[in-house]
This record gives C-alpha cells, sequence and structure tokens, in this order.
C-alpha cells in the first residue's frame, strides 16, 4: 500500500512547519539570552533560580502559542 500524494505532502508540511518554528523559537530564545543583563543558562543551571525560569518558561510557551498561531 502507498501512501497517497496528500498524505505525503501534508506530513512534508508538517515536518518543515515544525522546524521552521524550533527554528524561529531557538533564534528568539538567543534574543531574549542577548538582552537580558545576565547570562540566562548560567542563572538557571548553576544558581538554580526558580523564579527565573518561570519567568523564562512563561515567554517560551507564550512564544510557542505565538509561533504556533502564525503558522496555523
Amino acid at each position: 500500500m502507498n501512501p497517497s500524494p496528500n498524505f505525503v505532502n501534508s506530513m512534508l508540511s508538517a515536518v518543515t512547519f515544525a522546524i521552521i518554528g524550533i527554528v524561529i523559537f531557538v533564534v528568539f530564545f538567543v534574543i531574549l539570552d542577548w538582552i537580558t543583563p545576565y547570562d540566562l543558562w548560567k542563572e538557571l543551571n548553576e544558581e538554580k533560580n526558580m523564579a527565573l525560569a518561570i519567568v523564562v518558561g512563561a515567554v517560551a510557551l507564550g512564544l510557542c502559542i505565538i509561533i504556533a498561531a502564525a503558522i496555523h
């Protein structure tokens, strides 16, 4: 049973948009890290700053929702 061309096109589109969304998210996270006055990765991993982790997580979810809505 060969997959229909429509299914293949849909899967290719889904993978393409997922990759584009991930790349956009990573770029925006790097920009967020760049504009903050301290090193986010150090604060999260070494200092265990829970408040910063919650803020960064909320920003990440917000960015993901915006990216998903733009791609959809």
